[in-house]
């Protein structure tokens, strides 16, 4: 019994750490350094906001998108390009085919833009392997990596290649936000908005450790080719410009859109192959070194939220050797009447779609589960380094 009692206790401790506790030591940490820059700009008057950089000086960057299969979006895609605040003369755009079988050769082919690189791969290899051609053909020491289906803000660039001005920073991070269905709203939707509070606050910490792939910048010298078979390539790209002693911002003014899963199911098989490329970087990820309050962002945010799957088996399981004692019967039906909530939401989520937290029960049993089903995928060796858009 007190082994069931020390198990019981530590993943209690570790869940309610990681979505609780976590996010108000982060929220502390943040209002101090936020106060303490306050009192430094109210004595030293120092602008705390670097300026966009003025149109005559801008750089020239890359822009770096792979594409399979992506009829639907590419002529959207396309047109927000062509809407960009930024100097076309120096907006290289390189648009990669990674073996695509629709029609996206097709409009590719057909596009007239004088600044419009076209690669064509015969055999889909995966978005590491597409970006690694496209890196090798750009020509500007600024990337900006996108995908087929993201939209950005007009001033976005500009919000980005601002910060490379100072040649300590080798990565900047956009702002991701999502047109979501009915469903979506209420459970991807509800969760990026929990995302974006705890990347802002980390950013304030000098702590950012991800991108969102469809939208960040990338000094040129930071990129290292990506291994066959990689799949967080938003997240070791940063990594590696940490490695290198560069710092990763995170910049909220650059602003882009995207179209979230129409459902959970559709977040499901995504979240599956996050996970095993979360398993699989994970050596090389925990041998990254992140100085100051960035190792506390990347155990609490990244690493236990891979494993918060385990935890909650180990905590039901534990609970049920416990049940003799009336106070952890009591939590073993709180535990129940949980995986029920989750349980009614997949049953009823059409009916739950409008109940502001109806589904989020569903959404997050649904999401740790794709965890435990992608470490058992990653044992298997079942990973892969292709993609498919589930939007």
């Amino acid at each position: 019994m007190a082994l069931a009692k020390a198990i019981f206790w530590g993943c209690l401790f570790l869940v309610a750490y990681t979505y609780f506790l976590y996010p108000m030591l982060l929220f502390l940490a943040y209002s101090a350094a936020q106060a303490r820059r306050d009192l430094r700009y109210l004595f030293g008057r120092d602008n705390r906001r670097r300026s966009l950089t003025a149109p005559d000086r801008l750089p020239g960057v890359t822009l770096l998108i792979s594409a399979y299969n992506e009829e639907k979006h590419l002529p959207g895609k396309i047109a927000n390009i062509r809407q960009l605040d930024y100097p076309a003369g120096r907006l290289e755009v390189i648009l990669v085919s990674d073996g695509s079988t629709d029609r996206t050769d097709e409009i590719l082919r057909s596009l007239p833009d004088a600044n419009v690189q076209k690669i064509f791969l015969s055999d889909r290899k995966g978005k590491a392997n597409a970006l690694n051609h496209a890196v090798v053909a750009g020509q500007n020491e600024i990337l900006i990596f996108s995908d087929a289906a993201t939209l950005f803000a007009p001033d976005s660039l500009k919000a980005m290649v601002r910060h490379f001005s100072n040649p300590s920073v080798g990565a900047v991070c956009g702002a991701l936000r999502f047109e979501n269905t009915a469903e979506s709203k209420q459970t991807e939707g509800a969760y990026w908005k929990y995302e974006g509070m705890l990347r802002l606050m980390e950013a304030r910490l000098g702590a950012t450790l991800t991108a969102s792939g469809a939208i960040y910048a990338l000094r040129r010298q930071c990129f290292r080719p990506l291994p066959p078979g990689t799949v967080l390539e938003d997240f070791l790209i940063p990594m590696n410009a940490r490695k290198q002693g560069f710092r990763v911002l995170y910049d909220p003014e650059a602003t882009a859109t995207d179209f979230a899963a129409p459902n959970v199911a559709g977040e499901f098989a995504r979240r599956v192959r996050l996970a095993v490329g979360s398993y699989k970087a994970i050596g090389e990820l925990l041998a990254t070194p992140l100085p100051g309050f960035a190792m506390v962002a990347f155990v609490s945010h990244k690493l236990l939220r891979w494993i918060v799957g385990f935890l909650l088996v180990g905590l039901l399981v534990s609970n049920a050797f416990l049940v003799g004692s009336p106070f952890y019967r009591v939590l073993l039906i709180g535990q129940l009447l949980f995986y029920a909530w989750a349980v009614f939401g997949y049953l009823f989520r059409q009916r739950m779609q409008h109940s502001r937290f109806g589904l989020v029960g569903y959404f997050l049993v649904a999401m740790n589960v794709a965890f435990l089903v992608g470490f058992v995928r990653f044992l298997l060796g079942r990973e892969e380094a292709t993609w498919q858009r589930v939007s």
